[in-house]
């Protein structure tokens, strides 16, 4: 009766030393959890920036494929006109 009881304690410290070495190991449960959770962001940010290149692709694909975006472009970033177009700059104070 005694022996089952020691027997018992003995396996639930060997059980809590076992528990507490995988969790605080260089290469437990806590790392484990830290990576994955850097993981999940990389994966985030991957995926956010795959939808930027195809946003951007079409855009470029846009650009070689329609006079009006060429226009914008140009008159926007170059501050290019039409002829007999008037200009007016209006600034800010």
């Amino acid at each position: 009766m005694k022996s089952k009881l020691i027997v018992r304690i003995i396996l639930f410290v060997l059980f809590l030393g076992s528990m507490a070495f995988l969790y605080f190991n260089q290469n437990g449960l806590n790392k484990y959890l830290k990576v994955r959770k850097e993981l999940k962001k990389i994966e985030e940010d991957i995926q956010k920036n795959e939808s930027e290149i195809f946003r951007l692709q079409n855009e470029i694909d846009s650009l070689k494929t329609s006079k009006e975006k060429i226009e914008k472009v140009a008159r926007e970033k170059f501050h290019m006109s039409k002829k007999n177009e008037k200009v007016f700059i209006i600034e800010e104070k």
